[in-house]
Formats: C-alpha cells, structure tokens, sequence
C-alpha cells in the first residue's frame, strides 16, 4: 500500500514489538522507484520462538506515474520461489531448505469511503494467483462505523468483478468445523484496522488507543475495529493454514510450470 497507511504502526502494533522496517518517529524518505526491504526477526512468547520476516515496499503509491510500479514487488516473490526450487531440485540438499517465500501479502487501501484505485486492481490481479492476499483498510478510524461498513462491500464488490481471489475465498476443500469459522474471517474482509503503539487508561482499565475529540479507540475493541480478528488470524488461528496455501496452491502452482511449461496451471 502506499505511504502514510499506518502499515509500519500495524505491523508492530501486531507483534507489540518495533519489528518494521524504521523507527516510528523516523521519517519516510520516498524512492525514486518501488523499493523491497526485508527485514527478520525472532519473536518469543510462552518460550515459544517464531522467526518472522516482513517484507515493506516503500514508494508503491507514491510516485506521479505508477504504471508497473508493482512489478518489483511480483519480481521479488516470483525469486523466493525460483530460489526454494533451486534448493529443492539441488543434488545435495539441505536437510531443512530455508524458507523465505511470501505466506502472506497484507495489502493496505487507503480509507477513502469510494472504491479500489485502478492500481490497487491491477496490483491485486498480479499478486492474487502468487501469493495469500488479506486486504485491509488502513486508518479506519476516519470513517463511521456506516461509512466503514458500505466501504467493504464496495471493495468486495470491485474484487469480485476484477476476479481478484484473496485468502480464504476459496471454499472447495474446507471442512465443516473451518466453514463457519472461516464464513466469519470473510464477513470482515477486508479488514478495517487502527494500529497504536502507546496505553492508555481509560476508567481503570490500561488498553491501546487514541484519545480524539469523539472518544477514545481502543485497537483491541470489536466493535471499534478489526484489529484483534487480523492478529488471531496472522498469529494464532491461520498461521500454518497460509504457510500451507503458500506451499500446496501458489508455489507448487509455480513449481508445475517451471518443470513443465506447457503447464497451465499457473
């Protein structure tokens, strides 16, 4: 998504961490071009460790003519999955092949109450058959809860028609315990989200959230956003369901054609 979206405070608002790419208090400096910066880091919780890696795109958006500016972006998933192949079909391979493929693409629409930019669809229509999409609404708390609700069935209606199929869309193979629990995660999308870093107290109760003149957001509260829903998906509930998307659906998609390119499956 473009700058100013609140990805970076999103980010580490969901690992309660500063694990993004700079400081908050640093300021953006645009590339000239779609940059990709990754950065790894070992997050641990109840002893248990998870190494994540998070990958930003400084200056999508950002530019007079965006036209392809995308394309580093498909470039840079596209060579995760060349480089795991070549350690898979290597003679002598390593006992666990490092994983650094894309498992998730949290894509940030700017809160504008309209609908999706032609970029975000033409982005979206790239990235969609190569890697798990979540689109989330960066911000939310710009737009009443009604602005906010017919927002999401304007995104859902333009991803529709473009044929953009994002995580969880697909229905064919999931059990009926997962259904109702994913038929949930899907009446959210695309998440609206409010990212805060710093507590508050309000009454006797410490949260994070943003005082304004209207009230107070509380990041965690339901009905004020779609924050916590985001964070058991990514963390908790989906975790090894998107690795898994990622390995059985998008590279093994790839795998296919890059082995046999009369293939059409990708």
């Amino acid at each position: 998504g473009e700058s100013g979206l609140g990805k970076s405070t999103l980010i580490n608002s969901l690992f309660r961490a500063p694990v993004s790419r700079r400081p908050n208090d640093e300021l953006p400096v645009v590339p000239k071009t779609v940059a990709v910066e990754t950065v790894t880091h070992v997050v641990e919780e109840n002893n248990v460790r998870l190494k994540v890696s998070i990958t930003d795109t400084p200056g999508f958006g950002d530019l007079l003519k965006n036209t392809g500016s995308f394309d580093a972006i498909d470039d840079y998933v596209m060579r995760q999955f060349e480089q795991y192949l070549e350690n898979e079909l290597a003679v002598k391979r390593q006992r666990h092949i490092p994983d650094t493929r894309v498992h998730c693409c949290l894509y940030f629409i700017a809160p504008t109450g309209h609908r999706l930019k032609p970029l975000d669809i033409a982005c979206l229509k790239r990235l969609h058959t190569h890697c798990n999409i979540i689109p989330v609404i960066g911000k939310a708390d710009t737009m009443t809860v009604a602005e906010r609700d017919a927002f999401k069935a304007r995104i859902r209606e333009d991803l529709q028609h473009a044929g953009v199929k994002v995580y969880l869309l697909d229905t064919d193979d999931e059990h009926d315990d997962d259904s109702v629990a994913n038929d949930a995660i899907r009446k959210l999308m695309p998440f609206a989200v409010v990212g805060c870093n710093t507590e508050k107290t309000v009454g006797s109760t410490t949260t994070r959230g943003r005082a304004t003149r209207f009230g107070f957001v509380d990041v965690e509260n339901p009905a004020h956003c779609d924050f916590a829903a985001l964070r058991n998906l990514l963390l908790r509930t989906h975790t090894e369901d998107l690795k898994e998307t990622t390995n059985f659906v998008h590279y093994e998609s790839f795998r296919q054609h890059r082995l046999d390119p009369t293939s059409e499956t990708f």
